[in-house]
């Protein structure tokens, strides 16, 4: 087919061009033409044969079914104690109100000690709030683990792309003011 397209744009170009010229060489040019017509083969590639399908016959008989509801609900219990790592956060507790706000929106400005007890003290919008350890901070359960002069570290549980929960390390650290 190839050939037959390289051989025709040629020929085409020679009939534009010898069409300006008169008619002296026309009947010579359609001999040409007859004779390229007959050494010109049209090539088409054979099909490959298709390919053979075999179906797949399903034989119930002596099997177990794959859709019988006391089973499905068995493997689903079976299941259930190995999915959860126990990282879960309690849901039911009482919110604090740290929890409003997310991480990045809460700063560090300082830290004071009372009574042996170590409290950070947090600024969120215009207000100074005082957390401690065990304090839940941020809305992904964030556990206030450790506070030092200069942050505070905490644990925050979240859930992965297949829906465990992990904990992840964040803190949040001091917050210079420069006036």
């Amino acid at each position: 087919m190839k050939r037959f397209h390289a051989t025709l744009l040629p020929v085409g170009l020679m009939l534009l061009t010898l069409a300006g010229c008169g008619d002296d060489g026309v009947p010579e040019v359609r001999q040409w033409m007859g004779e390229v017509r007959q050494k010109a083969r049209v090539v088409t590639p054979k099909l490959a044969a298709p390919k053979t399908f075999t179906p797949f016959t399903y034989d119930s008989a002596g099997q177990i079914d794959p859709y019988n509801q006391q089973k499905l609900t068995a493997a689903f219990a079976k299941q259930e104690p190995a999915a959860g790592n126990g990282l879960k956060p309690d849901l039911d507790r009482r919110r604090e109100p740290l929890e409003s706000y997310p991480l990045d929106a809460l700063h560090m400005v300082g830290s004071l000690e009372r009574g042996g007890q170590h409290y950070a003290l947090l600024q969120v919008d215009k207000s100074v709030l005082r957390a401690r350890v065990g304090n839940y901070v941020g809305q992904n359960f964030g556990v206030i683990t450790r506070i030092t002069e200069s942050a505070v570290e905490l644990k925050e549980r979240v859930q992965d792309a297949s829906g465990e929960w992990i904990e992840r390390p964040a803190k949040l650290e001091l917050q210079e003011t420069t006036k």
